[in-house]
């Protein structure tokens, strides 16, 4: 396997959620951001449909990305949240690991606070403010 990209659905806030976690990360969009308006459907969108993400990609690290769209109610989608999805980043070091936990939290909510796990590795997890859930983790031995 050469990786795994999450792929997320938002219900009308990616461009807010992407532009978001390119602060955090860094990185440039891959490609163009494709917008509803570039697609065959368009015009039988309305114009707040027509502006929002049909398809972008966020460079993280040295060869994954993060992708999303928005799943419009227009088009049948009903975005639900839930708890079973997270996206776990292995960080290269505790300062990096403190610092993307501390960003990614706010506005959020920490669902176990970052630190020394029995298991050994340093560990967190929380959803942030897009309801996104992601554990954070650096291990010595990896």
């Amino acid at each position: 396997m050469k990786s795994i990209n999450p792929y997320l659905n938002f219900p009308g806030n990616t461009e807010e959620a992407f532009n978001f976690y390119k602060k955090i990360f860094g990185g440039d969009f891959i490609g163009d951001i494709f917008r509803f308006r570039d697609t065959p459907e368009a015009e039988k969108m309305s114009g707040e449909d027509k502006e929002k993400i049909m398809h972008i990609a966020l460079k993280m690290g040295k060869s994954n990305m993060l992708m999303a769209t928005d799943a419009l109610e227009s088009m049948g989608f009903n975005v639900s949240f839930g708890n079973n999805f997270y996206i776990s980043i292995d960080a290269d070091s505790i300062s990096e690991a403190d610092q993307l936990f501390k960003d990614l939290a706010d506005g959020g909510k920490i669902l176990v606070e970052i630190g020394h796990q029995f298991w050994a590795d340093y560990f967190g997890s929380l959803e942030d403010k897009f309801s996104v859930r992601w554990m954070i983790n650096f291990s010595e031995n990896s």
